[in-house]
């Protein structure tokens, strides 16, 4: 559902074009993701400018992720194995390197700990696909 003022949809369409570069660059870079920008992306696309919203979800390498989650909220292996992994490389650095306060070591560590349960109970598969 488009946003009626201009204005509006033009910061949109810059934000999820700048989503799309972050998501572009993490298709490169290791610890980068990529999936939560694209979706960012389309959420931003979704308000600013369907042309741009239907080639990205309907993209032939990169709409099939954004579509599976949309439709069955499916995590690919892959994904949660990186994420889970950087987000556990993330709170070490913090504990151990640059030697945070215990208390945000705690909170962040909580943080992360919901968060990587959340994506490890994510279906890994859409119904009905082969493994």
């Amino acid at each position: 559902m488009p946003v009626s003022t201009l204005p509006m949809r033009m910061i949109y369409l810059f934000a999820g074009w700048c989503a799309v570069g972050l998501g572009l660059v993490g298709i490169f870079m290791p610890m980068m993701p990529t999936t939560p920008f694209l979706l960012l992306a389309l959420w931003c696309f979704a308000r600013s400018s369907k042309r741009f919203h239907d080639w990205l979800y309907f993209h032939p390498r990169l709409g099939g992720h954004l579509r599976d989650w949309r439709d069955h909220r499916v995590v690919p292996p892959r994904a949660k194995a990186c994420a889970v992994g950087s987000m556990a490389v993330s709170w070490c650095l913090l504990a151990f390197v640059f030697q945070a306060p215990f208390w945000v070591i705690a909170h962040v560590g909580a943080i992360l700990a919901v968060v990587s349960g959340y994506l490890i109970t994510r279906p890994s598969r859409a119904p009905g696909k082969a493994p």
